[in-house]
């Protein structure tokens, strides 16, 4: 198992506060490593333009930061910041990290004339050049998310000392959206593309549990050939593209994701007024239907989050917090620990049929049924 926590807040906090609350699940992973989102960025000494795609992860030899520094010129980025961490490297596990990156570029001036959908193909394209770079010369180059208003950081190692090495205590990164996952290695080789949250196109998911549906899912996906649906070094990375699907290229609204999941029985479609449509879409998307047990957390490009379970229920995650702030974990003592000043008794654990989602307003959150209409789509 793994343990979650998503905090999502009006003003701009520090990530380090959500790994401190990590510590009151420390009980439910074993510190194999820590996984980090960042959404709706300041930096205490950069006005950053949201805007401006955010490059995130790791060089692990000075080689492999020439390579990304001549791959992004060669191709018309122009490096507006680099945030220097205060790395205290004798606390890092692994020893052969030489620069941990967080970047921030504007696009070359040839993509003024590029609709939304293609930049947004370039920007992952780019992602995954990268990607492909470092593999092909011995794994020396790690990148997790190059997209705007977003940056990742993973590390081996126990989440609050990792955070502690990389001096995200020093409060010059905060964000308005923090996802973190303390990642158990129960059934993967360590590998940074394996630790959850997971990310594409600005859409990203982290999991707790087992994902015992995965090969059909994955094959399924990469049968697709789309150029992002690649990976997989973990079961839960198909839950990201299976969102990024349901939302980009399918173009249906938010919450028509639990249907594809976790589709309800015959009979109760066939009481349901889109029952025909989504007996449609449960047969189009048959292989995405997972069997758990999973509790998925996400967030979206606008700041919407969003937490669904399986119907099995095994994985349980809670929601809890106030106007302007609010918290998901795996564990109440996750939700405590980062807003303990709550009304607790507005704090709920979704049932099989329920999307927990958390707007960008953070004013409330709703609780979806799929046995209410669905409602029209919105762009992702």
């Amino acid at each position: 198992m793994c343990r979650l926590a998503l905090k999502t807040a009006s003003i701009p906090f520090s990530p380090y506060s959500v790994l401190q609350a990590m510590e009151a699940m420390q009980e439910g992973y074993d510190g194999s490593g820590l996984g980090l989102l960042l959404r709706g960025l300041k930096f205490t000494d950069y006005t950053y333009r949201k805007k401006d795609p955010v490059l995130s992860g790791i060089a692990h030899s000075e080689k492999a930061l020439h390579r990304l520094n001549a791959f992004m010129q060669d191709k018309g980025f122009s490096k507006t910041y680099d945030h220097e961490f205060d790395v205290d490297f004798s606390r890092i596990e692994a020893k052969d990290r030489h620069k941990y990156f967080l970047r921030v570029y504007k696009v070359p001036a040839a993509w003024a004339r590029y609709s939304q959908e293609k930049i947004d193909d370039e920007l992952m394209l780019t992602r995954l050049a990268l990607r492909k770079d470092g593999e092909n010369h011995n794994s020396d180059l790690t990148v997790f998310s190059f997209w705007p208003d977003v940056a990742m950081i993973k590390e081996v190692g126990w989440p609050l000392g990792v955070g502690e090495a990389l001096g995200l205590n020093d409060d010059r990164i905060m964000a308005r959206v923090v996802m973190a996952q303390g990642r158990q290695n129960t059934n993967w080789g360590i590998n940074l593309y394996a630790c959850h949250p997971f990310f594409i196109q600005g859409i990203a998911t982290m999991t707790n549990g087992e994902n015992t549906a995965f090969v059909p899912i994955k094959d399924w996906l990469t049968g697709m050939h789309y150029p992002g649906y690649i990976g997989y070094q973990s079961d839960s990375e198909v839950f990201a593209h299976i969102l990024h699907y349901v939302l980009r290229r399918l173009k249906l609204p938010l919450e028509a994701y639990k249907h594809v999941i976790t589709p309800l029985k015959t009979e109760e479609l066939k009481l349901h007024p889109q029952g025909d449509f989504l007996m449609g879409l449960r047969n189009v998307c048959r292989r995405f239907i997972i069997d758990g047990p999973n509790a998925v957390i996400g967030s979206l490009p606008d700041e919407t989050c969003i937490l669904v379970m399986d119907h099995k229920k095994l994985r349980p995650a809670t929601i809890g917090g106030k106007p302007g702030e609010w918290a998901i974990a795996s564990e109440m003592s996750g939700v405590d620990a980062m807003i303990p000043d709550r009304d607790r008794s507005l704090d709920f654990q979704p049932m099989r049929e329920n999307m927990v989602i958390v707007p960008p307003t953070r004013q409330e959150f709703r609780i979806c049924s799929q046995f209410d209409q669905l409602p029209p789509a919105q762009a992702a």
